[in-house]
């Protein structure tokens, strides 16, 4: 597994920011461990039960997004560990993705 290394976790669509995430649930902590198979690895504390971890993975990320959770969407996903999920009109793009952003616009000029 690398540190974000890898642009193909997310795309931008207009205003909205598509992310593909692995979800690794009853975690010690919240936090983003990297990138693992082309989707950004993210652990979460809330375990998979009605719908739980699903609430915990859009509270952790409308907070890194600073977005209201409404802004946030499952796109695909919502019963699996790999998820496909919509950050409409993100707010500022945490620190743990600018990396990312550069090389992604690096590749492409």
């Amino acid at each position: 597994m690398n540190k974000l290394s890898s642009a193909i976790w997310f795309r931008q669509e207009q205003d909205t920011l598509i992310l593909e995430i692995h979800v690794q649930p009853r975690a010690s902590r919240n936090q983003i461990v990297g990138v693992e198979n082309d989707r950004l690895k993210l652990r979460i504390t809330d375990a998979p039960v009605q719908g739980k971890g699903n609430e915990g993975i859009i509270r952790f990320l409308a907070k890194e997004f600073r977005v209201p959770k409404s802004y946030l969407t499952i796109l695909a996903g919502a019963r699996s560990r790999n998820k496909r999920i919509a950050v409409r009109s993100p707010r500022v793009y945490p620190d743990w993705m600018t990396g990312s952003i550069q090389r992604a616009l690096f590749k492409i000029s």
